[in-house]
């Protein structure tokens, strides 16, 4: 199995591709205008509008409703991405900080009040954690 990607419903497809465009560095590949994906090395953040809902599960999903998920993405520098998102994400929950686990973390909401980590890993462990995860 492969974990391929985590998909945000939105009432707002531009606006939300836009965001995370610009948070990322990332030009997303838009399929149609209800639905795109930024794409990494290891996954996507698919996005997707409502009217795609009713293709899997009508009123399955609903846009800006996420209480319980953080969408993750692992950084060279996060002090970097919070000195570049400034001024530009309305919601920092976080500002960076040394987590227990070793990652240094910055919290912040997208558009739809989703929750974002960006992070960097800064102790042996974790460091050596997502090292592992690049080796063949």
């Amino acid at each position: 199995m492969d974990f391929v990607s985590i998909r945000i419903i939105t009432g707002d497809v531009a606006r939300l591709v836009d965001f995370y465009e610009r948070a990322t560095g990332v030009a997303a590949n838009r399929a149609t205008e209800d639905f795109a994906e930024i794409r990494t090395a290891s996954a996507a953040l698919a996005i997707a509008g409502t009217r795609t809902v009713p293709l899997f599960a009508p009123g399955a999903a609903r846009p800006a409703d996420n209480h319980s998920v953080i969408i993750e993405f692992l950084v060279d520098d996060v002090d970097r991405v919070h000195r570049n998102l400034s001024g530009f994400v309305e919601d920092f929950v976080q500002t960076p900080t040394t987590m227990p686990w070793g990652n240094r973390s910055l919290l912040l909401r997208d558009p739809d009040g989703n929750l974002v980590n960006f992070f960097t890993p800064v102790t042996s462990a974790a460091v050596a954690k997502f090292a592992a995860r690049n080796t063949p």
